[in-house]
Parts: structure tokens; C-alpha cells; sequence
């Protein structure tokens, strides 16, 4: 039985994605659009629209993960690969610290930037992104790869349990 060789299945992959960001581009844009043509709403339930933002957000997150899993399933046919998916995920995990760095700035965190909702949205989706990275670490063959998705694992839980300290200091 012929195998799909290891290009083809990255390319589905990467087609997987592009799709999904498509995907995620049109729902930004119909909530964008939702914001434009109803603006009384957005006044009148503006925590119901805040809270329908983060829940598309994490959708978007949860979206992402299941070509995040093809591509874990892809890449460890090869040592080199999984190594490099490998380390993209521990530089994934250090955009978390990164980001709660960022919202611990008070300019940003009391204005209305951009940066900021990138930031917060970011610490909403921790918990998926954690969900991929063990669900890499599991799929993980080599030993060089299971070690550095375990050191992506402990960057976002040990900065996800400093964030829940944080919330018990004051």
C-alpha cells in the first residue's frame, strides 16, 4: 500500500490551516459587522457582547487545535520535524508569560489598545493552548521532542499558577 508522502501531508496540513484561518477571518468580521449595524446593543449589553467576543476567541482556539493535531501526527515521522514543531511550541508557550507581562502594564492594561485585547484574549485561551501542547507531548516520539513540549507544558502551567497566585495576594 502506497503512503501520501510527507510533503503532501504537510501541505494538507497547511491547507487545513489556511482554511481555518479563513474561517476565523469571516466570523471576526460578521462580529465586527454586528458592532457596526447595532451599536445600541453594544451599549446596552456591552458585557454580553465582551463575553460573545471571548467565546469566539476561544472557538478560534479550539478551531486551531484539530489541524494542531494533524500536524503533530505528521511531524513525527520525522526526528528533525518533531524537533521543530517542538521548539515552535515552547515558543508558543513563552508568548503566555509574555503576554501577562504585558497586561501587568498598567498603560496597557487600563486603555483600550489593541495590544491589551490580544493580551487578555491570550490568557483566556491558556487553557486550549495547554490542551494542545499536552496532546503533543503525547504524540510525541523522540526524546529530544517529548523534552522540550514538557518544558512548553511547564511554561504554561507554572505561569498559569503564578496568574491564579496572583488573584489570592491582594
Amino acid at each position: 500500500m502506497n503512503s501520501i508522502p510527507l510533503r503532501v501531508q504537510l501541505g494538507i496540513v497547511a491547507a487545513i490551516y489556511v482554511a481555518v484561518v479563513a474561517v476565523s477571518g469571516i466570523l471576526v468580521a460578521l462580529r465586527y459587522l454586528q458592532y457596526v449595524r447595532h451599536p445600541q446593543d453594544v451599549a446596552a449589553a456591552g458585557g454580553m457582547y465582551g463575553f460573545g467576543d471571548v467565546m469566539l476567541a476561544l472557538m478560534i482556539v479550539c478551531m486551531l487545535l484539530f489541524p494542531t493535531f494533524l500536524l503533530a501526527i505528521v511531524v513525527r515521522q520525522s526526528e528533525a520535524l518533531s524537533i521543530g514543531y517542538a521548539k515552535a511550541m515552547v515558543g508558543v508557550s513563552l508568548t503566555l508569560p509574555l503576554s501577562a507581562g504585558i497586561i501587568a502594564i498598567p498603560a496597557v492594561a487600563q486603555s483600550t489598545s489593541i495590544l491589551g485585547e490580544l493580551c487578555l484574549e491570550w490568557l483566556f485561551a491558556s487553557p486550549a493552548v495547554l490542551v494542545g501542547l499536552v496532546m503533543s507531548r503525547l504524540l510525541a516520539k523522540f526524546d529530544r521532542a517529548k523534552r522540550l513540549t514538557l518544558y512548553a507544558i511547564l511554561i504554561e502551567i507554572v505561569t498559569l499558577g503564578v496568574l491564579a497566585g496572583l488573584l489570592f495576594v491582594r
